[in-house]
Formats: structure tokens, C-alpha cells, sequence
């Protein structure tokens, strides 16, 4: 079978992935993105049009990266002449004194993030078609906005392979041997390269098992719903309609964008899904969120019709505290891994890029990652012998 050599391969071509190939690339080394699916693709968390950006969060170490992702998304916009972000502002609403709304207020000010605090008499005004839940809060991170994901992800592979870098889709990987160097086999050929980083979603335990470690990750098949205006623009972009957060009113937390990639319909979301084998997604037909939000809409969006125009599939990889694995493997230093990124984590996707593709040249990283770390995970720290 045909053989190459790289200094470093990226097996997963979505957004982390993607830029972080695109960061090795950067550092002169010969990279090689692998992706199992023809690009581009539809089958994991990466695609769709719209994601939010914010520096709004519950955890300091999430504001300050995001911080430098917004100056790396700007950074590839001006490299590419290609717009992928567009400032609509967030709006995070929640009970005034509950503790997770506060941890998101707390953050923020501790931080300096640019807020606007809406008092009862002032939301209707600046949110019209809105109705605030009694006893909530409502604070705009004015920095937050809409990033044009597909957009995103494409430009990002643009670029890395305009700085020499190969991107192989339609290769799934079927064998990993760790090593120096480490051995990556597909159905068509054999790569060695120095390091490996593994950014593969929904399919990341598949592709550890072939190096004994096995991470606690869930995948959960999302329902993202658009529903449709009653007049037309009422939400829309055009208009600045905020994206937005509503924390406290359900279980999870329910989001949403404005009106954009579909004229007339807003998404929004249930911050939630149903397990699910990535390779058999469609099976999954749980609609119990969708009832959820068709609850929530008909109480706060008397501009909305509360059934949904469009339900379109993702997928979130999950872990049992919603943080991100960013480390490397316990056994083989030179198999970096990123994943369970939980359903927030393509915004962070230039830094992430930025911290893996250090792991992979044995840098010190540019951030603490001790939240990320995989010994975190005490069953699940060493590589099973």
C-alpha cells in the first residue's frame, strides 16, 4: 500500500481540526488534514451556517480565550478578504439572583466585557416582540454576534492548503499505531508522521480505542429548529435582533440567532439532545425538545409561529463537565486530542487550533489547560494496559 510522511496528521476536518492544521501550517510543518466524509459534509458538529460568538461565560479561563479568538477570527477574515463574523450583540436572560446567571454577570464584569444591563422598563423598548419571564434578568455582551460557520470552516481549509498543507477527505482512518513515528492507516494508504492530533467529533473514542484510551464522551444527536416570523423581519439580522441566551426557564439552556440564513425564520435551540451512535444519527427520533420550545415560544415570542418550518440534524460530543479534552494522550505524549467540545466550542475554534497544533510541536501551551486536562477524568486518566 502507498506510504507518505508528514510532520504532523489531523484526523477530523471540522473547525478545530481545520484551524488546527492550519496553525501547524503556520509553523512550516508539512501537515495532512484527513476526513473521512467527501467535503463538504453534513455528518458531524462543524456544519450549519450560523453559530454564535461570545466572550459571555460562566469560567474566567473561557472569556480570556475567547478574548484571542476573536482577534484570530479577524485575523483570517483579513487573510481570506472574507467577512465570517457579523456583531448582533447576545442577550443573556435568566433569574435575577440565580446562581448560574450570576456567575455569567459576575464573569463578565470581572473581565471588562462591553454589557448593556436592560431594567424591566427599558427591555421592551430594545428587544420589542420579546416577552421578559417574571423575576428575570436581562444583560447584552455587546461584543457577541453571529459567525457564518460553513463560511468558517471552508475558509479556514482555503487557507491552510494555500499554505502548502493536504486535506484528503473520503479517508477514513481504520488503524493507529503509536510509535515514532505514530502510523495512520486508511482503507487506501499508510501516513507516518511525528505527531497526531485527533480532532474527530462524535467519532473520537472510535479512533482512541486503536490506543487503549477510552474517554467519558457522550454524542447526542441536536434537534436545530427554525421557526417562522409572523411578519416578516420582526427578528431578522437586518433589524439587529441580539442572538441570544435564556438560562432558567428550562432544565437546559434555550439559544437562538436572528433571522438570516433562512429569510423569515429564527433558530433557536434547545441547549440539548438524545445519545446517539453517530453512525446511525437519523435513527434517532426523540422530539421531546422541540415540545419544549414550542412552549417557550408560544410565552416569549409572540412573533414566532411555535412549530417549527425546518428541523435540520447535528451532533454534540459531551463531556460530564461540558469542558473541552485538550491534552495529550496519557501513554503516547506525541497523540494530541482534541475533543467533547460540548456544543460550544466552534467559536473557540482558531484558539483551540492554535493551543493543539502546540501540544502537537511539544510547546508549552498559551493557556492553563488544567480544566481540559483527560486526568480529570479519574476511571479514564491511564490508557488501559
Amino acid at each position: 500500500m502507498e506510504s507518505e510522511d508528514f510532520d504532523c496528521v489531523v484526523v477530523g476536518a471540522g473547525i478545530q481540526g481545520s484551524f488546527t492544521a492550519y496553525h501547524l501550517a503556520k509553523n512550516n510543518k508539512r501537515t495532512l488534514l484527513l476526513e473521512q466524509f467527501v467535503l463538504p459534509h453534513s455528518r458531524g458538529s462543524s456544519h450549519g451556517q450560523t453559530r454564535i460568538i461570545r466572550k459571555a461565560y460562566d469560567q474566567d479561563f473561557y472569556t480570556h480565550m475567547m478574548e484571542e479568538s476573536y482577534q484570530l477570527w479577524s485575523q483570517l477574515e483579513k487573510e481570506a478578504g472574507v467577512q465570517l463574523y457579523r456583531r448582533t450583540g447576545m442577550l443573556l436572560m435568566g433569574p435575577e439572583m440565580g446562581e448560574e446567571f450570576l456567575l455569567y454577570k459576575n464573569t463578565m464584569e470581572r473581565n471588562g466585557i462591553p454589557t448593556v444591563t436592560l431594567d424591566p422598563a427599558e427591555f421592551s423598548a430594545h428587544i420589542p416582540h420579546v416577552n421578559r419571564c417574571p423575576g428575570h434578568a436581562a444583560i447584552v455582551d455587546t461584543t457577541a454576534g453571529v459567525l457564518y460557520a460553513d463560511r468558517a470552516l471552508r475558509t479556514a481549509q482555503e487557507v491552510f492548503q494555500r499554505l502548502g498543507g493536504v486535506i484528503r477527505d473520503g479517508e477514513k482512518v481504520i488503524d493507529i499505531k503509536p510509535g515514532t513515528p505514530v502510523t495512520v492507516t486508511t482503507a487506501s494508504r499508510i501516513y507516518r508522521a511525528k505527531s497526531l492530533v485527533i480532532t474527530a467529533g462524535p467519532w473520537a473514542n472510535i479512533l482512541l480505542s486503536h490506543t487503549n484510551l477510552h474517554l467519558p464522551l457522550q454524542v447526542l444527536k441536536i434537534n436545530v429548529c427554525y421557526w417562522r416570523e409572523r411578519t416578516p423581519g420582526m427578528y431578522s439580522v437586518g433589524k439587529r435582533f441580539p442572538c441570544f441566551l435564556q438560562m432558567g426557564s428550562e432544565e437546559h439552556h434555550i439559544y437562538g440567532l436572528p433571522a438570516n440564513e433562512y429569510p423569515g425564520l429564527m433558530k433557536i435551540c434547545y441547549h440539548v439532545g438524545s445519545e446517539t451512535d453517530p453512525d446511525e444519527r437519523d435513527r434517532q427520533t426523540d422530539r421531546g425538545d422541540i415540545a419544549i420550545l414550542s412552549r417557550y415560544i408560544s410565552r416569549q415570542f409572540p412573533g414566532l409561529v411555535p412549530v417549527p418550518a425546518v428541523v435540520e440534524s447535528c451532533m454534540y460530543t459531551v463531556t460530564p463537565d461540558h469542558h473541552f479534552v485538550l491534552d495529550c494522550h496519557p501513554s503516547h505524549r506525541n497523540i494530541v486530542i482534541g475533543a467533547g467540545f460540548s456544543g460550544h466550542g466552534f467559536k473557540f475554534g482558531p484558539v483551540v487550533g492554535k493551543v493543539l497544533c502546540e501540544l502537537a510541536l511539544g510547546r508549552m501551551p498559551s493557556y492553563d489547560l488544567s480544566p481540559f486536562k483527560i486526568q480529570r477524568f479519574p476511571s479514564h486518566s491511564k490508557a488501559a494496559l
